[in-house]
Parts: structure tokens; sequence; C-alpha cells
């Protein structure tokens, strides 16, 4: 904006800078307070985090795809299927009355337990772990179908002991020996990685509900002597635990993957090397279109795609706490938190991993990763935090109000 001088120059109306940033925080305020938000951050950020994850399926998966089956394709066209049927249920989870989803709690926590238990003696073994089930043709990860059964069954029996929650007996039963058990049969099968992600959601529920701190310690200090005894009893795994902190002194062993991964993260530099540039997955890096995916979205798209990934999930894990603080629905607000554990935590493990800082556990990133056993349950999760945010009263009057207005306009034509 400008003005005429006296002299009859012209000068610059300079705004303080104070103003500006004062001006662009009342912005965000006011944008953040809108009724949709939370429903606009989940759809978005999930969106993108989905198109992101398809992008580094098809860049890291496209040498092995070739040497395994002569088509660069064949894996992404898998998880293209996958997102493809996960998409439309993730829209009718979000459709879903609490009353429905809440029906199918039980029923939902013993097929879980059907499956594990049906993992732990019949299961497929892959790369150490017999974590995998075949049924048929197809052969799946019950336990990732545990973690948003465990979650829903745990919110749902909450919610109906909301005004009992004051005794500990009430908070224990029976969600903490369920829930124990689930985990168990996960242990069995020697899933370390998904065991902690199954007990960092117990916790997380636990500390929703208001358990006292020292079940926290007491239960911290069980689970540490339970995976230091794991750790020990496999000499694989106990080699990838002691030497997750300096791959390189077992770098044609154990420290083969993660030294791999940070050289990954360390060439993409600031901007990275490109879409399909990577290095690494032209066989150095095991896994690279799953566990290691992050490596090579670090490569390919540098730091700041890495940064924007960690931000998309920060963006669903607020819109989702959110939902949960203004909601009176206790069944929304224990179901939202432990959706925000589990796949908030899962970012972190699968991350750690990726950074050396967390030894090599084999942890998915969500929506990112191949994998349908992973995607379509996460997906069904992430419907479910955006049905709770659309149906935040203020957000169906809103959408409500939209929609009149859609239809006053069709009329008027």
């Amino acid at each position: 904006m400008t003005t005429a001088n006296p002299e009859g120059t012209r000068s610059r109306l300079r705004v303080p800078r104070a103003a500006r940033l004062g001006g662009w925080s009342a912005a965000v305020r006011d944008a953040l307070a809108r009724p949709l938000t939370s429903y606009y951050l989940l759809v978005g950020a999930a969106g993108l985090l989905l198109t992101i994850g398809l992008i580094m399926v098809l860049s890291s998966s496209s040498v092995f795809s070739f040497r395994a089956t002569g088509d660069s394709f064949t894996i992404v066209r898998r998880q293209l299927m996958w997102v493809v049927l996960g998409v439309p249920c993730a829209y009718v989870a979000s459709r879903l009355p609490h009353r429905w989803i809440r029906r199918l709690a039980y029923p939902g926590f013993s097929i879980s337990l059907v499956l594990l238990l049906m993992t732990a003696f019949m299961g497929v073994e892959r790369n150490g772990n017999t974590n995998w089930l075949a049924l048929g043709p197809l052969v799946i990860q019950p336990s990732e179908i545990a973690k948003l059964s465990l979650v829903i069954w745990a919110a749902h029996i909450y919610a109906n002991k909301e005004r009992r929650l004051g005794s500990f007996h009430q908070i224990v039963v029976p969600v903490v020996p369920g829930m124990l058990l689930a985990t168990g049969l996960v242990i069995f099968g020697r899933d370390l990685g998904t065991a902690l992600i199954l007990f960092a959601i117990l916790l997380g529920m636990l500390w929703v509900v208001g358990a006292p701190a020292r079940f926290f310690v007491m239960s911290t200090m069980i689970v540490g002597v339970a995976v230091f005894a794991m750790a020990t009893t496999n000499r694989e795994r106990f080699e990838r635990i002691t030497t997750f902190i300096d791959p390189f002194q077992d770098f044609h062993g154990t420290g083969w993957q993660p030294a791999h991964g940070l050289y990954a993260l360390s060439s993409g530099g600031t901007f990275g090397q490109g879409i399909g540039a990577s290095q690494q997955k032209w066989g150095d890096l095991p896994e690279a279109h799953t566990d290691f995916i992050f490596a090579v979205l670090g490569e390919e798209l540098g730091l700041v795609g890495t940064l924007l990934v960690v931000a998309l999930f920060l963006t669903m894990a607020y819109a989702a706490l959110r939902v949960a603080r203004e909601t009176a629905d206790p069944f929304v607000r224990y179901c939202s938190f432990g959706i925000v554990v589990w796949l908030i935590g899962q970012m972190i493990v699968n991350v750690g991993m990726v950074l050396a800082l967390l030894p090599v556990i084999g942890i998915p990133l969500p929506l990112v990763s191949y994998g349908g056993s992973s995607l379509l349950p996460t997906l069904v999760a992430v419907g479910l935090l955006v049905g709770f945010a659309r149906r935040e009263p203020e957000a169906a009057r809103a959408l409500a109000q939209r929609k009149k207005v859609r239809s006053a306009g069709l009329a008027a034509r």
C-alpha cells in the first residue's frame, strides 16, 4: 500500500512485523476454531499420507518387483488394490452410528483372539516371526487386525464403566487381562515389535481413564524384564538390539539394514535426490518398500519430505485429540485416544528404527508402507476418527447447513 508525501514522491506504508505476526496468528486461531477443522485436518492429512505412500511404494519396490516377477509394477498394483478396498471401508466406518460400532466390540475382539490363537499354532513364518496366517490363497497378519479390535473393545468397556472408573478393579478388569492375553499370543509368535505397540495401546488406554502412577511403574518394570528375556533367548534379536546404537560395528551382519537406512537418509540431503532416484533400493536396503520405506523417502524427498510426513502424522494426532477433548461421548474419547497412541506410537518406532535410534523390530509406517494387513485396519481406524469428527455437534450443524444451502441452490436451477 502506498501514499503520496508532501514532496510529490511516493512512500510505502510499512506494517510493523509484530502486527503482521499477530494478524497471522489470529487468522490461524480463527481457522482452528471453525467447527469442521478437525474433520478437514484428518481427511487432508490421511489423504496426503496415502498418496505419498503409493508414490513411495511404486518407487521403492520397482527394482525388487522387477527382479522377483519381471514387472516393476506388481507390488504397487497390489497396494493400489488394497487402497481401493480400504477407502470404501474407511468411508463406511465414518458413517456407522456409534451404537453399531460398539456392537462390534466383543465380536471383533473374539475373532481377533481366535485368529491370533490360530496364528500361534498354524502360523506362517517370515523373517523369523510366526505372525502370518494362511487362509486359503490369502495370507494375513492377524495382529494388525487385533490393534483396531482391541482399541474398540477397550473403549467400549471403559465407556460403559465411565462412572465406576474411580475403582482400580474396574479399570483393570477385564481390559488388562484381555489385552495381555492378545499380547501374549503375539509374543508367542516372536513378533516383539507388534507386542510393544499393543502394550503401548494398553498403557495409553489406562492413562486416559486415570490409572494410578504406581501401575505404570510396575507395568514398565515387568515389560522391561520380559523384553530383556526375549532378547537374550533369541540370538538374532539380541544382535539387533545390541548393534542398533552403532550399526557399522557389524556392517555385514545385523547392522546391514540400519546402516544402509542411514546411508539413504544422509544422501538425501535437504531436498532429496528426486522421486525414483534412490540408490539404496537397488538391493542394498532390505525391506525398502515395507519397514524401511521411510529411508527411501528420505533419500528421494530429503529432509523436507521426511519432516512433511512426520508433520502429517502430528496433524492427525492433533485433530483426533481435539475431537477427544471436545466430545461428551466417553466412547469417542477413549477410542480416539487409543487410535492416536497406536498410529503415532507405530510411526515413532518406525522412524526410530530407520534413524538407528531404536532396534530393528519390523514395524511398518502406517498408511505409507506396503501391506494390506496393515493398511486396511489403519484406514478403518482413520475412518472412525473422521466419523467422530463429523458428528461433533457444531460440525454436524455446519455440514447440515451446507447440505441445505447446496440443495436450495440445485432447486433454484
